[in-house]
Parts: structure tokens; sequence; C-alpha cells
């Protein structure tokens, strides 16, 4: 039987995690902001679609994140070769996750919508990107 290896951190949101070295997603360069914090785990948020993205590398840097159906049906984005080959993506774009940060701000959910967080989760690689074709972001009252 294969021993898999686990990996302990402290998290001021959520105190000590142990994870599975496998369920963390590698950024090489960090997320805009946080160039440090190159390795993140995802929490699900008390049985939602809303989820944490939080930094193994930081116990500070947590995101809260959804994935972008959840709050736009319509959402799409172009990703480019040089992205496609980073993220080892094929043409059915098998374990490709995509997830918008979220805030609130002022009683409104705000998605960065500009920013979307690419992943594999086949290989656990994920790069922030610049989303080119943006349409206005959509608020929804909290």
């Amino acid at each position: 039987m294969h021993c898999k290896t686990k990996v302990k951190f402290h998290t001021s949101r959520f105190g000590e995690l142990e994870v599975h070295e496998e369920k963390i997603i590698h950024f090489p360069d960090g997320v805009l902001g946080f160039p440090e914090s190159k390795k993140y785990v995802l929490i699900d948020y008390k049985g939602t679609t809303i989820r944490w993205l939080q930094s193994v590398d930081d116990p500070d840097v947590a995101f809260i994140v959804v994935e972008p159906d959840k709050m736009f049906p319509d959402f799409s984005i172009q990703i480019d070769g040089v992205i496609r080959k980073f993220l080892e993506l094929d043409e059915s774009d098998s374990g490709l996750a995509i997830l918008l940060m979220i805030r609130v701000e002022n009683g409104k959910i705000i998605a960065n919508i500009n920013g979307p967080l690419l992943f594999n989760a086949n290989i656990m690689r994920g790069i922030q990107i610049v989303n080119e074709n943006v349409r206005p972001v959509f608020n929804k009252k909290t």
C-alpha cells in the first residue's frame, strides 16, 4: 500500500491543517500581489459552492473563491497556447479548473473576473491570468 505524504501547516483562519501533499496546488509565479505564496489548498466552506484558497506558505494569506459558472453562467475565457502548455492541457481541457476570487464590499459580492485562477487538477499546477475578454462585473446583494 502506497503511503501518502502529509503536510502540516498553520493558518490564521483555520488553525493547524494537515493535507495530503497531492492536494497542494502549485502556483510557480504566486498570485497577483502575493508572489512568495506559491502553494495553496482548497478548503470547502460549509457545504456551499464557495471555497477558501489557503496559502500553505503564509498563514495569513487566503482567498474566497468560486467557480465562475456559479455567478456567471455565460463566463468564457480564452486560454492562449503558452498558458495551455504551462498547464499541460490537452485538447479536451481535462483537469482544467477555473476559480474567481470574490470579496464582499459594502454589502455586495464582487468577483474578480479580470484575474481568474486556472489550474490543472491532474498535475496540480496553476496560474493567475489577466482576462482580456471581460464583461461588466456582476454585483449581487448579500
